[in-house]
């Protein structure tokens, strides 16, 4: 059964429950949409299970329905990620009715979950990221589509930003004379991140030579247009480095590959992991602290096929 099936059959007050927590995750917390849809996915199928155990009001649900209704999943087959994401989402839910007032405990304070598995993001090595930014467009590099494909590889190589906040950046946006972009992140966060002369340099030859030809009606000020002249779509975004990787012989590359691989470069050449964790704008720097792990095993990789004793 589906999401909006178990929506739609869930009890008056539970349903009512979740419709105002996405509310309050969307309005109040500036959660993403993508961020509020599992969210609230998850908080359904919870609150089905809850209804099934006879739970008819949020006040009903405790430890023991969190945990069966995790149990029952993890029965199916549930990754460990996913697990650890729906015991978050739980744990948000019950945590948001408590201080709401809508109930008198907070038992998902005591849910614990399984850790999901971290594994090392994919990392391009300095020379693959330039052979990738620099490689030929399929267009043509003189070619508006071609201007703006270099401009947008550069953009993501010199800066890490996410895909979603490339699509998201305006010409007012940026400050050519600093080399500093301003971008919005998660829960709409602004930063201010630089970037270097070549970025510059393929900045500098799409809004001259590209975006005039692109641009109209439904352009407004956004930085990067589609061909029909809307705001570009992160669809575009990941076939432009897919398309760019298989022109140049590299692996299938997306755009978060080279967000992974500016991070680490940036700590390989030295840089402090706390600037690295304001540029790329984690909330956490236990999120910044895997690309330290990338670069350690760069290096054990390294040691073990040149040093002699290895």
């Amino acid at each position: 059964m589906g999401t909006r099936e178990l929506h739609e059959r869930l009890p008056p007050a539970l349903r009512e429950a979740v419709d105002d927590f996405g509310r309050h995750l969307a309005q109040v917390d500036n959660r993403s949409a993508l961020t509020v849809r599992a969210y609230v996915s998850d908080v359904i199928s919870l609150l089905d299970h809850a209804a099934d155990s006879g739970a008819g009001t949020p006040a009903e649900i405790d430890l023991v329905v969190l945990r069966s209704w995790l149990a029952v999943r993890m029965r199916q087959g549930a990754a460990r990620a996913s697990q650890a994401r729906r015991a978050a989402a739980a744990r948000a839910f019950t945590a948001w009715l408590f201080r709401e007032g809508r109930t008198t405990s907070d038992p998902g304070a005591h849910l614990s979950s399984p850790k999901a598995h971290r594994t090392l993001p994919t990392v391009l090595r300095a020379d693959q990221a330039a052979t990738l930014v620099e490689g030929p467009a399929a267009t043509g590099p003189d070619e508006p589509d071609g201007l703006r494909d270099r401009a947008v590889l550069e953009l993501l190589y010199a800066t890490g930003v996410r895909v979603s906040e490339l699509c998201g950046i305006d010409r007012a946006d940026l400050d050519e004379a600093r080399r500093v972009v301003r971008v919005f992140g998660k829960g709409a966060k602004e930063r201010a991140v630089p970037y270097g002369l070549p970025a510059r340099r393929a900045l500098d030859a799409w809004l001259r030579h590209g975006r005039p030809q692109f641009a109209g009606p439904a352009s407004g000020d956004a930085l990067f247009l589609g061909v029909k002249g809307g705001r570009l779509q992160q669809t575009v975004v990941r076939r432009i480095v897919d398309a760019a990787a298989r022109a140049t012989g590299l692996p299938h590359t997306k755009p978060h590959d080279l967000r992974h691989s500016a991070a680490t470069h940036l700590l390989d050449g030295g840089a402090d992991l706390r600037a690295v964790q304001d540029l790329l704008g984690h909330a956490s720097l236990s999120s910044t602290q895997i690309y330290t792990h990338v670069s350690t095993e760069r290096l054990r990789a390294a040691f073990k096929q040149a040093h002699p004793r290895a």
